[in-house]
C-alpha cells in the first residue's frame, strides 16, 4: 500500500525484502516499484552479512545527486539490518532512516536479549521510530531513540454498516451445512501463541448453554492449527476452522461478535476490519487495542477465558448492548486512517520534499 501510493504520488521506490515478498505482495505488478530479493529473517544468521552487504549497494546505488533519499525500514531487524549498512555508506549519499516498530518484544531467553540489542541499536542510530502503539512508544524512548512518533496503519476499506446477516447462512462464506440463526462468534489471524485463540476455545465452553447454542469460527492458518482443533474436541467446543481466507470483511458481516483474545497487538487490521463492518467487538486490553477501539469494544484482560467469555455471553444476550456496540462500532470506523492517509503520514515522517525512499521489508 505505501509502496503504490509513493509511486502514484512520483516517488521512486524500491521495496527490499525475502523473495517470496515478492509475489505475495504483488509487488512487480506496482507500476514505478522496483524489487530487490534481500534476506531478513527472524533471527541472527551468518546470511545477514550478505544482507547488510546487498543493502548498502541498494542504498548507495539509489541515492539521488540532490539528497533527499530515505530508508523507511519496517521491524526491528530490517532496521538493525539497515541501519548496520549504513555505517558503510559515508558523505551526503548516506540516507535519513525512518523505521516502523510493528511488534511487542519476545519474552524471556535468548531472543528477548537479541531483541533488547536491536532495539538500542534501532534507538540511538535511526532519526525517527514510527510505533504501533503507546507501549513501544514508551520503550523505544526508554532505549533512547531521538525522535518517537505513533505510525499510522491503515486496513483496506471493506464493507461498513451494520451487517445484514447475524447468524451462519445455509450457504454462506462461513461453513457449508450449519444450520441457519446459529450466531457465529468469530475469530481471525494466525494460528500462533500471540493470538490467544486457546483461551477463544475455553471460553466457548462457558456458551453450550445459550440456545441457539453460538459457533466459533475461526479464520487463518497457522503452527498451531493441529493443536487447537484439538483442544476444541476435548473441550466438546462446536469450532470451524477455516484456514486462510481472502473475505475476512464479508466474515466479519455475518458474525454476531468478532473476538480479539491476542496477548499482544499494536493496530490491528483485522479490529479496523471489524469496526468497519460495524460488528461488536469483544477484545483484549493490551498494546494500541483500546486507543484504536475506543467505545466500540468490550475490553478485557488477556489470558482470561472467564472474562472473555463473560464478554461475549452479554453481547449474545443483549440486543441493546449489542446495538450500542455497533453503532459506536459504525462511528469509529468513520474516524479510521484511509490509505492515502496513511501515505500522507509517511511523507510527513520523511520530512523532506520529493523524497525518494527505499521501503525496506
Amino acid at each position: 500500500m505505501l509502496a503504490a501510493g509513493l509511486s502514484g504520488r512520483g516517488i521512486a521506490v524500491t521495496v527490499a525484502g525475502p523473495a517470496p515478498v515478492a509475489a505475495r505482495l504483488a509487488i512487480p505488478a506496482l507500476p514505478g516499484v522496483l524489487f530487490a530479493p534481500v534476506e531478513i529473517g527472524d533471527r541472527p544468521r551468518p546470511a545477514d552479512l550478505v544482507s547488510i552487504l546487498r543493502l548498502r549497494r541498494l542504498v548507495a546505488g539509489g541515492a539521488s545527486p540532490g539528497g533527499g533519499h530515505v530508508v523507511h525500514a519496517h521491524g526491528m531487524r530490517a532496521g538493525a539490518l539497515s541501519l548496520l549498512a549504513l555505517t558503510l555508506v559515508r558523505g551526503e549519499r548516506r540516507p535519513g532512516v525512518v523505521v516502523t516498530v510493528h511488534n511487542a518484544p519476545p519474552h524471556g531467553g535468548a531472543p528477548a536479549l537479541v531483541y533488547r540489542q536491536l532495539e538500542r541499536l534501532v534507538a540511538r542510530r535511526a532519526d525517527l521510530a514510527l510505533c504501533v502503539s503507546p507501549d513501544l512508544e514508551a520503550r523505544m524512548r526508554a532505549a533512547g531513540a531521538h525522535r518517537v512518533s505513533p505510525a499510522v496503519i491503515a486496513a483496506d476499506g471493506g464493507p461498513s454498516g451494520p451487517p445484514s446477516v447475524m447468524s451462519v447462512p445455509s450457504a454462506g462464506p462461513l461453513a457449508q451445512g450449519v444450520p441457519q440463526r446459529r450466531p457465529v462468534v468469530l475469530g481471525a489471524g494466525r494460528l500462533a501463541p500471540q493470538k490467544g485463540f486457546g483461551a477463544l476455545l475455553e471460553a466457548a465452553a462457558a456458551w453450550r448453554d445459550l440456545d441457539p447454542v453460538p459457533l466459533v469460527v475461526i479464520a487463518g492458518d497457522g503452527p498451531l492449527a493441529g493443536e487447537l482443533r484439538a483442544r476444541a474436541a476435548a473441550l466438546g467446543v462446536d469450532a470451524v476452522f477455516l484456514g486462510h481466507r481472502d473475505d475476512v470483511p464479508a466474515l466479519l458481516a455475518a458474525a454476531a461478535v468478532f473476538a480479539l483474545p491476542s496477548h499482544w497487538e499494536g493496530q490491528p487490521l483485522v479490529l479496523q476490519e471489524a469496526l468497519r463492518a460495524s460488528t461488536p467487538v469483544v477484545a483484549t486490553r493490551v498494546g494500541g487495542i483500546p486507543g484504536l477501539a475506543g467505545d466500540a469494544a468490550l475490553l478485557v484482560p488477556p489470558g482470561g477465558a472467564g472474562e472473555l467469555a463473560a464478554a461475549v455471553r452479554s453481547v449474545l444476550t443483549d440486543p441493546a448492548l449489542a446495538a450500542r456496540l455497533r453503532a459506536a462500532a459504525a462511528a469509529r470506523a468513520a474516524t479510521l486512517p484511509s490509505a492515502a492517509g496513511a501515505v500522507d503520514a509517511a511523507l510527513a515522517a520523511y520530512a523532506v520534499p520529493g523524497n525518494q525512499p527505499l521501503v525496506l521489508r
